[in-house]
C-alpha cells in the first residue's frame, strides 16, 4: 500500500476520538479531522463541507466525504528552506467563480520570490485551470527564508498579501522593493489607483505598508481592519494592526535582539514608524492568525488567535492595550501553522508537529 493510498483511507472527519482541552471557556474537544499530512501550511473550508490544505513541499489536497486527492495543474515551486507552497485562500465568491488564489515562493533569476497565483478549481476539484501568476516580488533572492505570503481578501473587495524581507533586513525600509511590507492589489494583479505609493517616483505601487520582518499571520477583524503577526529576531516578534502608507520599522526598531545578541538598529521607537498593538519577548515564532467573530464561543468574539510554532500552542490576545490572556495548550497544539473559523464557530487549526488537521468544538 502507498503512502498516498494509505493517507486516503486514514483521513476523514472526526477519524479521531475528541480530546480534552482545558480552557477559560470550559473543557473543550479537539478532534482530529485529517491526518499524514507533511508540512501542512495552510487550510481553507470550501462552502460545500470540503476543505483545501497545502503542504509546503508543494502539494495541494482536497479532502470531501471522508477521502483525499492531490490537485493537479500547480506551477513550478521552489520548495526549499521556508519557502515552497504556502497560504491559500478562497474568495467570498468561489461558489460562482470557482477561482482559488494561493501564494508560493516561485523560482527566479538569482533565486526566488513570493508569488500570488489565481487559478480555477475544476468541478470535481481534481485539477487547477486558467492559472495565471498575477503578482511576483522583484528582485530574486538566493536565501531560504522569510517569504510571508498570508492572503486575506479585504472588505474593498481587493487582495493583501504579507511579504517577507526575505533576510534582507535593509530592503524592508526600500520602498523600491516589496521586500518586508504588505501589498494590495486587484484580483487580476492590477495595483489599485488609492494605493499609498503609487505617484512616489521609484516605489514599488502594491505596497500598502512597509517595515515589516517576516509576517506568516493575518486576519480582518469585525470592522474589517487588517492586522498582520510576525516573527521577530531572538524576541520582538509583533502583532501589528496595518494602516495605509504606514512604517512597522523593522530593522531601524525593534523589542528583540539578533540571533547573536548584538543590538537591533536605534532602539523600540523613532517618530514617523508605529508600535507594535502587542509583542512577545521571549518569541513564540507566530504563524497563522484568526479574529474570531462566530457563535460557539461567544466570550471570545473580537478576540486574535494565533499559532506558536516554538511553544506548541495557540495564543488568545485581547484588550486595549492587547495582551495575551490565554494560551491553548495540549499535545494536538504542536507547531501550530494555520487556524481558522468555520462557518459553525467551530477553531480549526493545522499542527506541522502532529502532520494533522484539527477541530475545537466544545
Amino acid at each position: 500500500m502507498t503512502r498516498f493510498t494509505a493517507f486516503i483511507l486514514a483521513i476523514g472527519v472526526a477519524a479521531a476520538p475528541a480530546h480534552a482541552l482545558d480552557s477559560s471557556a470550559g473543557p473543550l474537544n479537539v478532534t482530529k479531522v485529517v491526518d499524514g499530512l507533511d508540512a501542512p501550511w495552510a487550510l481553507e473550508l470550501l462552502p460545500d463541507g470540503g476543505m483545501l490544505i497545502t503542504e509546503r513541499d508543494g502539494r495541494l489536497l482536497h479532502i470531501a466525504d471522508g477521502q483525499s486527492r492531490a490537485i493537479n495543474g500547480l506551477p513550478e515551486i521552489a520548495a526549499r528552506g521556508q519557502g515552497g507552497l504556502l497560504d491559500l485562500l478562497i474568495p467570498r465568491d468561489f461558489a460562482q467563480s470557482r477561482e482559488v488564489y494561493f501564494s508560493y515562493s516561485k523560482p527566479q533569476s538569482g533565486g526566488a520570490g513570493t508569488a500570488i497565483a489565481r487559478a480555477r478549481l475544476a468541478p470535481g476539484a481534481d485539477r487547477l485551470s486558467d492559472l495565471t501568476v498575477i503578482f511576483e516580488m522583484e528582485p530574486g533572492s538566493s536565501g531560504g527564508r522569510h517569504f510571508g505570503s498570508r492572503l486575506i481578501e479585504g472588505r474593498d473587495g481587493y487582495l493583501y498579501a504579507t511579504i517577507g524581507e526575505r533576510g534582507d533586513r535593509p530592503s524592508a525600509q526600500d520602498l523600491g522593493r516589496e521586500n518586508g511590507s504588505v501589498i494590495r492589489i486587484a484580483r487580476d494583479g492590477s495595483v489599485p489607483a488609492d494605493n499609498p505609493f503609487v505617484d512616489t517616483p521609484g516605489a514599488q505601487p502594491e505596497i500598502w505598508s512597509y517595515g515589516h520582518r517576516n509576517p506568516q499571520g493575518a486576519a480582518l477583524d469585525g470592522s474589517g481592519t487588517l492586522w498582520v503577526v510576525e516573527h521577530g529576531a531572538r524576541g520582538g516578534d509583533e502583532v501589528n494592526r496595518v494602516e495605509k502608507g504606514a512604517n512597522y520599522g523593522w530593522p531601524v526598531i525593534s523589542y528583540g535582539r539578533h540571533y547573536s545578541g548584538a543590538k537591533i538598529g536605534e532602539g523600540t521607537s523613532k517618530q514617523g514608524m508605529k508600535q507594535p498593538a502587542h509583542y512577545w519577548d521571549p518569541s513564540i515564532a507566530p504563524s497563522g492568525m484568526m479574529i474570531y467573530q462566530g457563535d460557539m464561543f461567544p466570550d471570545w468574539r473580537g478576540d486574535i488567535f494565533v499559532g506558536s510554532l516554538k511553544f506548541d500552542m495557540i495564543s488568545r490576545l485581547k484588550g486595549t492595550p492587547l495582551a495575551e490572556v490565554e494560551r491553548l495548550d495540549s499535545a494536538e497544539t504542536s507547531r501550530v501553522r494555520d487556524i481558522v473559523e468555520a462557518p459553525d464557530g467551530a477553531i480549526w487549526f493545522l499542527s506541522v508537529g502532529q502532520g494533522a488537521a484539527y477541530r475545537i468544538t466544545r
